[in-house]
């Protein structure tokens, strides 16, 4: 591959990568409030984006992530949402490794979706639960919140990873390849 390819690939990639924080950014947006926090689609988005980018979703995640949460004016959420929400997409990224066809097992999806969300009811169980924040007793009022929310990101990117247009972008090794399709003439 030519160098040219490479800067070419690279400037895809980020861009993706910018369009799906944005979108992260505004299904964060998108919530409903509760006692501590909200219930958001972000990690919806998060989800597809870890299916479309593969471990360089921990970009879009990080960052759509902690942008709303300082914009919704939860600023002492930002580096442990950049941390939480980054590893998510890390990790359902690394998790949504396709076969040689470029196909995703339903298991592997679901397995995938389920452990990200894992991190992210830990990670913000165990953000809440320090001292300086709201401690043990309070952080457990989010867990049934943050499984709402999971359960609901899980519930609604399973079914958009099956969109074939995603299955026509994979990264391997940095690079995304185009599928193109043949048409009958």
């Amino acid at each position: 591959m030519s160098i040219n390819e490479k800067r070419r690939n690279n400037l895809r990639k980020t861009v993706y990568a910018g369009v799906l924080a944005g979108l992260i950014f505004v299904g964060t947006e998108l919530h409903i409030p509760t006692a501590i926090g909200h219930i958001n689609l972000g990690d919806l988005v998060i989800l597809v984006s870890a299916y479309i980018l593969g471990p360089f979703a921990f970009v879009p995640a990080a960052i759509g992530s902690t942008l709303a949460d300082l914009l919704a004016g939860y600023p002492q959420y930002a580096v442990a949402t950049f941390i939480i929400k980054g590893v998510m997409g890390l990790t359902a990224g690394l998790l949504l490794k396709r076969n040689k066809e470029g196909k995703v097992s339903l298991g592997r999806k679901l397995a995938a979706s389920f452990i990200a969300e894992v991190i992210m009811m830990a990670g913000y169980f165990v953000f809440e639960s320090l001292p300086f924040m709201y401690g043990v007793a309070a952080a457990l009022g989010s867990v049934i919140p943050n499984g709402i929310q999971a359960s609901a990101a899980i519930v609604g990117a399973v079914p958009l990873m099956y969109i074939k247009l995603f299955d026509g972008y994979q990264i391997s090794q940095g690079i995304i390849r185009h599928k193109q399709t043949k048409t009958a003439v």
